[in-house]
């Protein structure tokens, strides 16, 4: 078994995921994002997932620092978005083949490896 997970290393999420995986000695391929964005095709496949809303950190400082707060943007303006600054992503993102999560969820996680 292997997992693409997408994050940054400052997020306390991404670090519990990947804590996850490696202390069930699951190979993970770890893509952070201040050194590599996301590619618009993986980020567009976990849009499709969970819509722009499940993906889009409103919370987030980057969110807040860029004042994005009243923009009305289009779902594929809101991809480029993401492209450009990938700080404004919910993170962890997780894939293991079509199966994808979005955040800390250890729930699914188990799922996928039968434990």
């Amino acid at each position: 078994m292997e997992v693409q997970v997408f994050g940054v290393k400052k997020s306390a999420d991404t670090r519990s995921a990947l804590r996850f995986f490696a202390e069930r000695r699951i190979k993970v391929h770890f893509v952070d994002l201040t050194e590599r964005p996301a590619s618009r095709g993986e980020l567009i496949r976990f849009v499709q997932r969970f819509g722009v809303e499940g993906v889009l950190d409103r919370a987030s400082a980057r969110f807040a620092q860029l004042g994005l707060a009243a923009a009305g943007y289009s779902p594929e303006r809101w991809i480029e978005r993401l492209v450009e600054e990938p700080l404004l992503l919910r993170m962890p993102l997780v894939r293991h083949q079509q199966h994808l999560t979005v955040g800390a969820d250890q729930a699914t996680w188990r799922a996928w490896i039968g434990r």
